[in-house]
């Protein structure tokens, strides 16, 4: 359950359902390892907010009957003016109980460190006062942490695909076995390391960072002015549970990580 970071945008693969892999897939991959009869459903939708994702996404994974359920909602809620961390941890709280009543393991996906982030840094403070939240419901509903905040990796630019505004392929794959390792699952995902970026001159960064706010940055905030959203018109790219089979041939997560500059990761 979720938004576009639960469906994957970012991590592109024409043979994955919807066209895009991410870590949620990689991470079905893994736990059909040596489990023949596994299924999964990605109910995950892109600029989803908080409340949206638990009016249309709730039931129908509930109505599945899962083992686990992953949960990330409420970055596309903090980065709104007069958003308040501590309303929407109260929404998630009744969400995580009658997850967990149904007798699931829940996932919940904390908010990044985005302190070295342009225009995101103003509000780190409600992404650590919503974390804190999700803990103490984590802790009440006996749901599992994966720890966005702690997982410095995602600071390297790197991590981010070439809009800046999502993880990249590589960044997918580090979070994925970041949630393996919270859910204490063996895995055979390996650590991957950056290729170094090239040299780049100052005058060609600041040239692609006004390419960037031209075709990403100002699209982005005229879809807030107009109260419209990425997601209008897209449907669930796993709306029903299937095997979670894995792509064909992907190319290196190393070979498709964004060639530099900040990152300012906008979850939408």
């Amino acid at each position: 359950m979720g938004d576009s970071f639960t469906e994957g945008i970012g991590d592109p693969e024409s043979s994955s359902p919807g066209g895009y892999r991410g870590w949620a897939d990689r991470v079905a991959e893994e736990l059909s390892r040596g489990c023949d009869d596994l299924k999964y459903a990605n109910l995950a939708i892109r600029g989803r907010l908080l409340q949206q994702i638990l009016d249309e996404q709730l039931a129908p994974a509930l109505a599945l009957k899962p083992d686990l359920i992953s949960l990330s909602a409420g970055g596309n809620d903090l980065i709104r003016p007069g958003s308040d961390p501590d309303a929407l941890a109260e929404s998630l709280d009744a969400a995580v109980a009658a997850m967990t009543a149904a007798g699931a393991t829940v996932l919940l996906f904390n908010g990044p460190d985005i302190r070295e982030t342009p225009v995101l840094a103003l509000v780190r403070g409600r992404v650590a006062i919503y974390n804190e939240n999700l803990r103490t419901i984590a802790a009440r509903h006996d749901a599992v942490i994966a720890d966005m905040w702690s997982l410095r990796q995602l600071g390297d630019p790197r991590m981010w695909a070439g809009d800046r505004l999502h993880f990249s392929p590589l960044g997918h794959h580090t979070i994925a076995i970041m949630a393996l390792e919270a859910l204490n699952v063996p895995h055979t995902l390996k650590p991957l390391m950056p290729k170094p970026l090239p040299p780049q001159k100052w005058q060609t960064a600041r040239a692609e960072d006004l390419v960037w706010a031209r075709e990403f940055l100002f699209p982005w905030v005229l879809r807030r002015l107009r109260h419209r959203s990425s997601g209008d018109g897209i449907s669930a790219k796993r709306p029903t549970a299937g095997p979670a089979f894995g792509p064909g041939p992907a190319a290196d997560p190393t070979d498709q990580a964004r060639a530099g500059g900040p990152a300012t990761g906008f979850p939408d």
